[in-house]
């Protein structure tokens, strides 16, 4: 068991992610093809001036790159590095909840989808201030929502993408967490699913 921390935590980690030239070079690629990907696809016009512009890309994406959005926009880095570091200690168990809650999900797009589509809405906030008749509450969902998202979701993922970090690239806490709110700032600024 030489390397490897059975009993004390705190014992510095002796793994290094680029310890074969291979495996920096692939992550390079990928991020690289990421980019490129992302700046091509940045390059289409489309109306990203008002909220069907911004929250439905125009109505000018395929079907399918609409589901892919949808997946990929709920996985994060908590599924790579919590996920799977539950599942290795306890076993594959810890899968079914990601596994069921495909149902779930479409069965609330199912429901939801022609209720939304016939108010002519896009947001659950948009929904429940046109079916209230309240500004204030549509205000109150969107903020909530917002500090909610940010307190559970988004601070998971930035902890989750710092302990990759620290391990691939052996960074701090702070200059992880910065560099990711940078990359993560300028894509959501600059066009999400879309460019304007």
């Amino acid at each position: 068991m030489d390397g490897i921390c059975s009993n004390n935590s705190l014992a510095p980690n002796t793994y290094n992610l680029f310890k074969r030239p291979w495996d920096g070079i692939v992550l390079a690629v990928y991020f690289i093809g990421l980019i490129v990907i992302g700046i091509w696809t940045s390059r289409r016009k489309t109306n990203h001036g008002s909220t069907e512009g911004y929250f439905l890309a125009g109505r000018s994406i395929p079907w399918w790159a609409i589901g892919t959005s949808l997946f990929a926009s709920n996985i994060g880095s908590e599924h790579f590095i919590g996920l799977a570091g539950t599942g290795a200690a306890s076993g594959v168990a810890v899968g079914a909840y990601e596994w069921h809650a495909v149902w779930i999900v479409l069965l609330l797009g199912w429901f939801f989808a022609p209720i939304y589509l016939k108010a002519g809405v896009y947001t659950m906030p948009q929904y429940l201030g046109l079916r209230f008749q309240s500004q204030r509450l549509r205000a109150f969902i969107s903020i909530y929502t917002l500090i909610s998202y940010v307190l559970t979701k988004v601070s998971v993922d930035l902890y989750a993408g710092d302990v990759f970090m620290k391990e691939a690239l052996g960074w701090d806490i702070y200059p992880s967490t910065i560099t990711l709110l940078l990359i993560t700032g300028l894509y959501t600024i600059t066009g999400m699913l879309s460019n304007h």
